[in-house]
């Protein structure tokens, strides 16, 4: 068998890297969202202005997403993303939400419920914004 063409080894690389900055894209948004969260969670309890997840669920809800934003706008902007691009991800935090929030109003679901099916629906919606725009994603060198 003949040796691979000198092109060959960058051309098959090329969807490997491809997956890759996708991938790294991915983890960097959830990092960047723990962060968000966890940085300023801790300012506005220190200054105060934490609010109780147990007595508002709706509204602890929103700053949280408010903040898991905050976190991915800052680190999206640093690495050249588009404002759509980065609204469209901050929007992946606060969607989940907008259809549990009458069932938590009517007693149909708890804070409980509302947080972990909001973050757990979070992740894919993420994927769906990146797929909707996987050049930007995957194509180029963030």
């Amino acid at each position: 068998m003949a040796p691979a063409a000198p092109e060959a080894a960058p051309r098959a690389a090329r969807p490997r890297r491809r997956w890759a900055r996708f991938t790294w894209h991915y983890i960097e948004m959830i990092i960047a969202m723990f962060v968000g969260m966890a940085v300023l969670g801790m300012l506005l309890s220190a200054v105060g202005l934490g609010l109780s997840h147990e007595r508002h669920p709706d509204l602890a809800y929103l700053v949280m997403a408010f903040d898991m934003s905050v976190g991915m706008a800052v680190v999206m902007r640093f690495r050249g993303h588009g404002w759509v691009s980065t609204l469209e991800m901050c929007a992946t935090m606060f969607i989940p939400a907008v259809p549990l929030f009458p069932l938590l109003w009517l007693g149909v679901i708890d804070g409980g419920t509302l947080m972990v099916v909001s973050h757990v629906a979070m992740f894919p919606l993420m994927l769906a914004a990146m797929f909707r725009r996987l050049d930007e994603y995957a194509g180029c060198a963030h």
